[in-house]
This record gives C-alpha cells, sequence and structure tokens, in this order.
C-alpha cells in the first residue's frame, strides 16, 4: 500500500466584513532530507490512535447545523474521479473551529480542494513543492498553522483541516480526487468512508460507472449495517451503472428518537467488466490509449513456492498466531503439480525441507504440522533466510526439477528489521538481487509498522515482485490469504504488448513478468497523429505448454463521440490515468535509482507530470489562494509508500510481433505487420487444389489427376459426428459434428457444421473449433479464445492462426493444415443459425493409412467422363461418370468457397453426385459416422 502523508498549512488573518477569520490546523512540517536518518525516525508512523478512529468525525463541531454531505463518483474504464462536498452553517452564538475531513483510498491522488466562507472562495492549484512553499511564506507573515493528514487504517488517508469562524457562517468545502481501479481476485472495488457524525438533512452517496466494453455484474457489499440494505439502489444497462445511497434524516438515526447517525463506515461498489476476447480491451480517447489486458480460459501455470516466515521474539502472539491460521489455508491450496518449502527464521534459519517437494497431501500435512509447531524466539536474520530460499530455487533448477513454464516465487513475511547477521539493509538489497534469477520473483509481506516497509517494497519490486502491508489488529490471517489467493493462479509468464511503429508514444511499462487469474495489467500512453483511424496492439505471452499472440484494435474517435453523449462520464480518464501510472511507475524507479544524477532527473519528471495534470503527489503541493491573496498550502511528504505499481520496466528490446497464415488460407482480412519492418505483401492467387466442405453441408472435392472438382452433399441428422480425415498413420483425426437449423424449412430441416476438431493423437492434443470459441487441450491444460480477437497460439508442432471474427488455421508439424470459416447470421433469424465451413488443402502429407470423407481422396482416384448432355435443366449438364467401378449419372452445377466472400462466396463449377456421394465415397456415408470429436474411423 502507497503510504501519502499529506501536510496542510494554512496561515493568515482573513478580514471581511469586519470579522476576522482564522484557520487553525494542529500540525508539522516534514522536511525533505538527503541521507540516513536515525534508524527510529526511519519507522515513525502518523497513524491515528484507537480512540482517534472510534471520534473520527467528517464534520467536526460543537453548534453547528450541515445542511449537506454529497459524495460522487464518476468512473470511466477503471479511473474514478471523486467529489466531496459539505455545507455547514456555524448555528452557535461564539466563533468556533468547524472541521472538514475526507478519508480517501491510500491510491488516489488528490487533485484540488476549495473552500467558500461567507462568498470569499479559495481555489487550489497543483504547484512544485518548492514553489508553493515560497508562495505560502510570502502570505504565512498575516498568521501562523498547520496541519497534518494522518493514516489511520490499511486502505485510507485522512484529509483533515478546521477553519475558525464567526456566528451564522456559511463554510462549503469541496475535495477532489482520482483514482485507477485496480482488478483483484475477479472485481474492481471502489470503497467510499463515510461518517458524518451527526445528522444530515441532505446525505447523498452517487457513483456513476460507464464501460465501454459493457459492465458484467455490480455488487454492494452490505458494510453499513442491516438497516441500510434496502436503501441503495442500482441501476445498471449494458454499459452504464448508476449507485445511489440516499437516506433520509429518519433513516439515519441509531433508533427512532436518537440524535447519533448510525452511518459510520465504509460504502464499497463492486463491480467486473465483460470481456469478448482473451486479447484485452483497447481504448483511445483524448489523443491518449488504455490497453486493458485481463485474459482467462487458460490452465494456471505450476508453481515453485518457498514459504520464509519470521519467527522472531517480536512475532509472538496474535501475529504468529494468525500467520499460522493463514498458513493452514494457504498449504490446503496448492496441487499436485506445485513444488514448495517452507523456511523459518530468528538469529537462526531453519528449513521444513532441504529441497522442494510436490504439493501432495503428505507433504501438505506434514508441512501443517510444522508451521503449528513453531514458537517465535530470538532476532531477525532476513538476509541468511533470503540467501536459503534463493539457494533452493536455483538448486532445483539445475537438477532440472522445476518445469520450465512453471513460476517460482519467495513468499516473505516479517514484522520486523534484521539484528542478526547482516543487518545494512542496502546491502541485504544488494544480496538478494545478485543471488535471484530472472525468473525468480520475490514477494514481502510486513506485518505491523516496527518493519521497514520501505526496505520491503524495495526489494520485491526489484525482483519482479510486490510488497503488501499487513495490519496486526485487522484479521491478520485474511489479510495473509486474499494476499495469497492473488498470487496463487499464475496464467501467462512473459507478457510484451507492442504497438505498430510509429503509432504510439510514451507508453508505460509494458513488459510484465507474469500474469495472475483475476488481476490486470495495464498499459497507457499517447497516440501519434495517423492517417488511419485504427490503432492497433501485439500481446505476445506464454502459457502452460503454448506460446500466444494475440491482436486488438480500436477506432480512435468513437470512444470520444460515445463519451460526449454521457451525462456522468469523466471524459479525461485516458490522459488522467496514462499520467497515473506514469508518475506511479516513476516513484518506483526513483526509489531504486542508482545515483543521485538519475534520482533528480526522474524527481524533474515526476513534478512536471504532476503540475501538468493537478496530481498532489510527494514532490507537489497543493495550494489554495483566495481572493485577496490569502493562501493555503497541501503539502506532502518524502517518499510515500505507494505500492501501487508493479515493477518499472525493463528495458527488453521490443520483440517482432509476426503473423503469416498459410497462403492458401486467402483471406481478404490483413494479418498484423510486423513490429518493426512492413512492406508490400505478395499478391495471393486462389488455389485450386482445396476441398471445401462447406453450407448445409456441401462437400467439393478437388481430384489433382484429372483436374477436376466433385460435389455431394450429406443428409444427415444433428448431433452426428461425420468423420472428415483419419490418418492413424500420422495421428491426426478432423471430425465434425452437424447442428440444425431453427425449425423446419420447406418441409426440411437443413443441417450445418456446428463444431470441427482436430486431434493429434502424439502430443494427445485437440483443438475444438465452435461458433462461440476456439478451445485446446493436451489432457493437463485447457485453454480457451473466442473469435473476438485476432491470435496466434503454438504448441510444439501445433500452430493455431485465429483472425477475429473469420477464420482459424490449423497446422500439423507443417505437414497438414486445416482451416475452418465461421458464418455468422442475424441472431434473429427465424430459420439459420451460425455455422462453420472446413477447407483442406490437397497437399496435405498424410500417411498411406489417411482415409475419411475427405481423406480417403488423398489417394486420387482414377476417373473417366463421358455422354455429356443437356439436361432437364437447360443450364445443367448431365454426364456418365466412372469412378472405383461405378457408373454415376452426374449433374453439372456449381457450389460456393466463402474464402474471399462470406456472403455471396465464389462459384466453384463442379460435378454434383446424388444420394450423398453414394458410389463415389467409399461404402455409405453412415459408414463415416464416429462416436465422439476424437474418434478415429473404423471403417467395416
Amino acid at each position: 500500500m502507497r503510504r501519502l502523508l499529506l501536510l496542510l498549512l494554512i496561515g493568515f488573518l482573513l478580514l471581511h466584513q469586519g470579522r476576522c477569520f482564522e484557520f487553525v490546523i494542529d500540525g508539522e512540517w516534514e522536511e525533505e532530507t538527503s541521507g540516513l536518518r536515525d534508524h527510529r525516525q526511519r519507522h515513525k508512523r502518523a497513524t491515528l490512535t484507537s480512540e482517534e478512529q472510534e471520534d473520527f468525525e467528517a464534520i467536526r463541531g460543537d453548534d453547528i447545523t450541515v445542511k449537506s454531505y454529497r459524495v460522487e463518483s464518476r468512473i470511466t474504464s477503471r479511473f474514478a474521479h471523486t467529489t466531496v462536498r459539505s455545507s455547514v452553517v456555524n448555528s452557535g452564538s461564539k466563533a468556533q473551529s468547524i472541521g472538514f475531513n475526507v478519508q480517501i483510498p491510500k491510491q488516489a491522488f488528490i487533485t484540488n480542494f476549495t473552500m467558500t466562507v461567507n462568498d470569499i472562495k479559495f481555489v487550489g492549484s497543483v504547484k512544485e513543492k518548492t514553489v508553493a512553499r515560497n508562495l505560502y511564506a510570502q502570505a504565512r507573515a498575516k498568521g501562523m498553522a498547520a496541519g497534518i493528514v494522518r493514516a489511520n487504517s490499511q486502505d485510507m488517508e485522512t484529509f483533515k483541516t478546521e477553519v475558525h469562524v464567526p456566528p451564522n457562517s456559511l463554510i462549503e468545502f469541496e475535495l477532489h480526487y482520482q483514482e485507477m481501479m485496480h482488478r483483484k481476485l475477479g472485481f474492481y472495488e471502489h470503497s467510499l468512508y463515510l461518517q458524518p457524525g451527526r445528522l444530515v438533512p441532505h446525505f447523498q452517496v452517487d457513483v456513476y460507472i460507464f464501460e465501454p466494453n459493457g459492465i458484467s455484474s455490480v455488487q454492494i457489499p452490505n458494510t453499513l449495517g442491516a438497516q441500510f440494505e434496502e436503501l441503495v439502489r442500482v441501476t445498471q444497462t449494458n454499459d452504464k451503472a448508476h449507485v445511489v445511497f440516499k437516506p433520509t434524516l429518519q433513516q439515519q438515526r441509531k433508533c427512532e428518537n436518537c440524535s447519533d447517525s448510525a452511518i459510520d463506515g465504509t460504502f464499497i461498489v463492486r463491480y467486473d467488466v465483460k470481456r469478448d476476447s482473451n486479447s484485452g480491451e483497447l481504448q483511445v480517447s483524448d489523443g491518449h490509449f488504455v490497453h486493458f489486458f485481463a485474459p482467462s480460459n487458460f490452465s494456471p501455470l505450476p508453481k515453485n513456492i518457498v514459504f520464509v516466515i519470521d519467527v522472531s521474539g517480536s512475532m509472538w502472539g496474535v501475529k504468529m498466531k494468525q500467520t499460522v491460521e493463514a498458513m493452514q489455508a494457504i498449504l490446503d491450496d496448492l496441487t499436485i503439480n506445485d513444488r514448495f518449502s517452507i523456511i523459518d527464521f530468528n538469529h537462526n534459519v531453519r528449513c521444513w525441507s532441504e529441497e522442494l517437494v510436490h504439493g501432495s497431501s503428505f507433504y501438505i500435512e506434514d508441512a501443517k504440522n510444522y508451521v503449528q509447531s513453531i514458537k517465535p524466539s530470538g532476532g531477525t536474520n532476513i538476509n541468511e533466510a533470503l540467501m536459503r530460499a534463493v539457494q533452493m530455487l536455483v538448486k532445483a533448477s539445475n537438477r532440472g526439477q522445476i518445469e520450465t513454464r512453471s513460476v517460482s516465487m519467495i513468499i516473505l513475511v516479517s514484522d520486523g528489521d534484521p539484528t542478526v547477521g547482516e543487518i545494512k539493509l542496502s546491502t541485504i538489497q544488494k544480496n538478494v538481487k545478485r543471488a535471484m534469477r530472472e525468473d525468480f520473483s520475490l514477494f514481502s509481506l510486513g506485518i505491523g509498522f516496527d518493519v521497514d516497509y520501505d526496505f520491503l517494497e524495495r526489494i520485491a519490486m526489484e525482483n519482479r515482485g510486490m510488497a503488501q502491508r499487513i495490519y496486526a489488529n485487522h484479521d491478520a490471517a485474511e489479510q495473509l490469504r486474499s494476499f495469497y489467493r492473488q498470487v496463487s493462479s499464475p496464467l501467462l509468464r512473459k507478457i510484451i504488448i507492442e504497438f505498430p511503429e510509429d503509432s504510439v508514444s510514451d507508453i508505460t511499462q509494458n513488459h510484465f513478468d507474469k500474469y495472475f487469474s483475476g488481476s490486470e495489467l495495464v498499459v497507457a500512453g499517447k497516440v501519434l497523429p495517423s492517417e488511419s483511424n485504427t490503432l492497433t496492439s501485439f500481446t505476445t505471452a506464454s502459457a502452460a505448454s503454448l506460446d500466444i499472440t494475440l491482436e486488438t484494435e480500436a477506432d480512435t474517435a468513437e470512444l470520444d463521440a460515445e463519451l460526449a453523449k454521457q451525462q456522468h462520464s469523466f471524459p479525461g480518464f485516458a490522459r488522467q490515468m496514462w499520467a497515473y501510472i506514469t508518475i506511479n511507475q516513476l516513484i518506483s524507479e526513483r526509489s531504486l535509482a542508482p545515483t543521485a544524477a538519475k534520482k533528480r532527473k526522474i524527481t524533474q519528471r515526476i513534478m512536471s507530470l504532476a503540475v501538468e495534470h493537478q496530481f498532489v503527489t510527494p514532490l507537489t503541493a497543493l495550494l489554495v489562494e483566495g481572493d485577496d491573496g490569502e493562501r493555503l498550502l497541501a503539502d506532502s511528504p518524502r517518499d510515500p509508500k505507494h505500492g501501487c505499481c508493479s515493477v518499472p520496466a525493463n528495458g527488453l528490446t521490443p520483440s517482432k510481433v509476426v503473423y503469416q497464415p498459410p497462403p492458401w488460407v486467402l483471406m481478404t482480412t490483413t494479418a498484423p505487420p510486423s513490429q518493426v519492418e512492413t512492406g508490400p505483401r505478395e499478391e495471393q492467387i486462389v488455389p485450386h487444389h482445396i476441398n471445401i466442405v462447406d453450407n448445409d453441408p456441401h462437400f467439393i472435392v478437388h481430384l489433382p489427376r484429372s483436374n477436376m472438382d466433385v460435389c455431394f452433399n450429406i443428409d444427415s441428422k444433428p448431433g452426428h459426428i461425420l468423420n472428415l480425415v483419419s490418418d492413424s498413420g500420422s495421428g491426426v483425426v478432423v471430425n465434425s459434428q452437424l447442428i440444425g437449423s431453427k425449425r423446419v424449412h420447406k418441409g426440411k430441416l437443413n443441417t450445418y457444421f456446428g463444431t470441427i476438431s482436430v486431434y493429434y493423437q502424439p502430443d494427445g492434443v485437440s483443438v475444438t473449433v465452435s461458433t462461440s470459441s476456439i478451445a485446446m487441450t493436451d489432457g493437463r491444460n485447457n485453454h480457451s479464445f473466442t473469435w473476438g480477437a485476432t491470435a496466434e497460439i503454438t504448441q510444439h508442432g501445433l500452430r493455431i492462426s485465429i483472425v477475429k471474427n473469420s477464420h482459424v488455421a490449423i497446422t500439423v508439424n507443417n505437414h497438414i493444415q486445416v482451416m475452418v470459416l465461421l458464418h455468422r447470421v442475424w441472431k434473429k433469424h427465424p430459420v439459420n443459425v451460425d455455422f462453420l465451413g472446413v477447407y483442406i488443402p490437397n497437399n496435405n502429407q498424410y500417411s498411406p493409412l489417411v482415409h475419411g470423407l475427405i481423406g480417403q481422396f488423398a489417394r486420387d482416384p482414377e476417373v473417366s467422363l463421358y455422354d455429356i448432355h443437356e439436361g432437364l435443366d437447360p443450364l445443367k449438364k448431365e454426364a456418365t461418370m466412372e469412378v472405383n467401378g461405378n457408373k454415376l449419372l452426374v449433374t453439372r452445377g456449381w457450389q460456393k468457397d466463402y474464402r474471399q466472400d462470406k456472403r455471396r462466396g465464389s462459384n466453384v463449377y463442379c460435378w454434383f453426385i446424388h444420394n450423398s456421394g453414394k458410389g463415389f465415397i467409399d461404402g455409405h456415408y453412415t459408414d463415416y459416422i464416429v462416436p465422439d470429436l476424437n474418434s478415429f474411423l473404423q471403417m467395416p
């Protein structure tokens, strides 16, 4: 979590209409210094005591009237702009101090604070800290005051101020802050802290959500108490939601005749968005882009975990009890595919197992017993414990015990600073960095406030992990379990999100070490001027047993036009989100800067961006100026504990993104360009050597020796699975399952291919293509893709190339290729349904054992055609065909090849064989019906 300690300094005497207004706020100034600080000072935490927390009120004063308290959040594409407004009157007969206190999320940036006192308005603007301090100093001579904003819980910071006003004064407060919603465990969570401390005639909370791709769910947990559960109203459409909480004065009371307010807690809105595909969501607005990447339907990668647990004397009591409780649940979550061990340390270091072991029930039970028996005592030797953990992973890797596509991580749990062995934090940091391999990650969990969270955060960020503070008095066991759930299901490794050259600039981090299920990776940047109205992104990643390349595109003007129509959206979201992410990443880089010169350069960049985008950061201040030159200063001290960002970009050289479908696919949809090189594509010629099964279903078989196309239909029943290719020699089978139209039309129920399966027996890999998705399984891992994005997937000798809403090409060992074409129809059509077509080239290299409705023609039969004459239809000639010793009456006609034009198709002239191909195919068509999609053909 980021620790944002804000200082609000106010100093002046305001003379208005003969009255004296004095702004008084208790607090202190925290100077920015360099070099080493006192060890105890480094751990100083500005926190409210439990008594202060219980006594917290949003509006504070003895004899005041709070006329209104309103909170409004506008969330657009995961970026929230929140405004808190309150109107207060000093109803007493004497002058008094009135306080305005707002708790805001730690990851949020304050963007403005305005205050109006009897029509005199003070308006804020963000400036560089030194500039703001100098301007404030000029006004400070008029009076002195100081204010401090203090952290008091694990998720919130407190903005706190007071104003001393005479009787009957009207004061209006307004605070603005912005934050990015981070997806955790499958949803986004927006928190608003509500504690008015008194009854308010006009109390209202509005949360407006606009997600261009659609909202899948909105949840409002009952966090304020049972009496308010029925008072929350949620209105939701496909892409918008409005949450309103507006209790009346009577509904706010603790009891019927009580004068105290029952509103006391955090108002939470949870939601998630619709995702059409695994390729992500690319949005362009106001000259900026944001790419959201949150795939699902991948099998988790195996994990190699070393748990490193602090068991020093300071962990005695509740801390150790809750750590043990959490570890019991965490160990139960491990699977047989995971490897793990446990290291516990005080002044000594002990290993439960010297080697990584499988997550079998035997080892898990033994590990749980070991953890249960731990008794905290002694000092803290963090350096040796971490070195031992790294050595354990290195040893397992060198012995080949770690799978290539697994994720290796160390999870450190500690509550204090090192006291034994190496105690210099910078040396420990260097030791860990030097020992860790590029494919290892370190996650740090700091319990309580005695631990140096700065240090834990730095070593985690430097080693491809993240840190989190665990609050000992807020159910630490659940916090530990929740953190583990976030990292327990890694789906992808080595993710890179790239864009065509000269299309974007100022990109935020776009290389990510891993992606965990339920989270989200976000890349933002500026869009460069272009004649094209489309921006394209390319994402490459490694999943369990396969590599993927995904393509996403977005219209550069469409979203702005849509935002202009929305009444409660935040049109500047993309610009502000880019700045928000960039500043946080720069703050992370600044904390790791190796030299003073590098740190100064990053500092200047942060200040420039913060001023431009009006963010109060550790290096900027909010100067609030009145009409007559009075000034207030909201300031932030040095080095916040941000914790909202992952490791900064690691400077990897962008790789080329190459997608090249087989030439015979012949789609008009262009393939994604190379990231570096682009050039003219060779014009492709429509090949004649192709076998087609399309429409309801029509077979077109090309016979190379006779240079002839032969057609036939198969009239079977919905649900039947027809074998197209069965090659036991090469281990490849292609099957298709029939679906029926919605109802009988003209006395006939038409059938189509609804599912196509390509099974490669040697690797046990099956690719199943339906009208809704493309699924891939190898017996251990299951992966699923939608038709909504262009993608390329490779696994050993198998390659799958998906072109968005068009077709998928499947290639086995570069020898056998199958293309499946998607046909979409109007969803409300009374008869027709979506269906698939199959295109198989003649030059596939089968074994001599190949068979099937299409496969049998790899052995080109000898065909003779004679007695060509006019038929009953003058446009269709008739003839006699002799094939396989059979004489067949055939009719000249045509069928459709839909590869170039999916609506009308192109004509393929052929000789049509009646009676479901009888006499042309071996046996009867019913001989080709198989029991399941992966079945090989068993001919009688």
